[in-house]
């Protein structure tokens, strides 16, 4: 008799996987403290608090960095002064700071949204 194993179950929501929204931000606030290449700009998110110890995945990252250039938040130049291959260092442009300002009123938004929701939450499990 065969046995059916089972697959591993896609990742659920509610475990905060799916937060990629927030790395926006999460990147102009590591920006604005001075340029950086993408892989050490995964690693400082990594150590958010937000992702709970968890790096990015850095090519989710340079995606990011990609569009947010295409859009003005960014720009980009190539480092040629280390050892090794060169590497592109980002920099937060003057719109991305502006970006940023207009970010700390969407998370203020989100935060109240979501203590609310969490305070639902913790009712309905009360009642379940």
């Amino acid at each position: 008799m065969a046995t059916t194993r089972k697959k591993n179950p896609p990742a659920c929501p509610c475990l905060g996987g799916t937060l990629d929204k927030l790395l926006h931000p999460a990147i102009l606030v590591v920006l604005s403290r001075g340029p950086l290449h993408g892989y050490r700009i995964a690693q400082e998110i990594g150590g958010m608090p937000l992702l709970g110890g968890h790096a990015p995945d850095v090519s989710g990252i340079y995606r990011f960095l990609k569009h947010m250039e295409q859009e003005d938040f960014v720009v980009s130049t190539w480092d040629t002064s280390t050892c090794g291959p060169a590497k592109k260092a980002y920099e937060i442009t003057p719109e991305g700071r502006r970006c940023l300002r207009q970010w700390i009123d969407t998370l203020a938004g989100y935060r109240d949204g979501i203590s609310h929701l969490l305070r639902s939450a913790r009712k309905a499990a009360e009642r379940a």
